[in-house]
């Protein structure tokens, strides 16, 4: 029997069932866990895209608590222990694109950084800024009761998802699919791989589901417990 393939270990938020996520003790718990890339909300403090960038999810978690810039988060992921782990900034927002690359060439991450976020604007909009930045395209599943971003993927949920993903992929619209665990299917990574692309799925937190989607090829799973990899490492090296 063949061992299961490696899989992109990414932690969520961090290590958000450790530590609490989006916050520079959570980045360390993923680091100490043995991630590969360390995923983190961007958010802008006003929905206008103004006011300092923060590493939050949402506005209600923005006045709760106070949130690293992403200016400190990535001075803290480009300090030497994180050598060689990939930050992935996910864009909640469209409306602050520019701010975000000019945040990743102050902190000298461009070249290893991945960008996604579900809305298609700002994907367009960090290739026209940088063209040699990674992206990937994140979409939400209706069967896992969320929200699906933006009205072209609340199309694409039901039909022609592949068939999209493909020709963006193609033409370097993207590099990478982002797809909540739900969508994931055997038809779906192998049409990404011929396109030349990855395919990430969010976010699995049981050992069992990540066997299953390593099983399928899949470029990476992003979980909020990353210690979850250790097993998924056992298992490869038992079989």
């Amino acid at each position: 029997m063949p061992g299961l393939p490696a899989v992109i270990r990414v932690g969520h938020k961090g290590a958000d069932a450790i530590v609490p996520g989006n916050t520079l003790e959570s980045f360390d718990a993923a680091l100490a866990a043995g991630v590969d890339m360390i995923e983190f909300d961007v958010l802008s403090e006003r929905p206008d895209g103004g006011g300092e960038l923060r590493v939050v999810h949402d506005y209600g978690e923005l006045r709760r608590h106070a949130a690293p810039t992403l200016a400190e988060a990535l001075a803290h992921l480009c300090s030497a222990p994180f050598a060689g782990i990939r930050p992935q900034l996910d864009l909640k927002r469209p409306g602050y694109e520019e701010r975000v690359v000019e945040a990743l060439d102050d902190a000298g991450a461009r070249s290893r950084a991945f960008c996604s976020t579900g809305e298609w604007r700002s994907l367009v909009r960090l290739r026209t800024l940088s063209p040699d930045l990674s992206i990937g395209w994140t979409v939400g599943s209706p069967m896992a009761g969320v929200p699906i971003v933006g009205a072209l993927a609340g199309r694409l949920s039901r039909t022609g998802l592949a068939r999209v993903a493909s020709a963006r992929l193609r033409d370097r619209s993207i590099d990478a699919l982002v797809v909540q665990w739900p969508l994931a299917s055997r038809r779906l990574v192998r049409v990404v791989r011929e396109a030349g692309g990855e395919i990430y799925v969010w976010t699995v937190d049981d050992i069992a589901r990540i066997r299953e989607l390593a099983a399928l090829g899949v470029s990476g799973v992003i979980s909020n417990d990353p210690r979850l990899f250790a097993q998924l490492t056992e298992q490869r090296a038992a079989l």
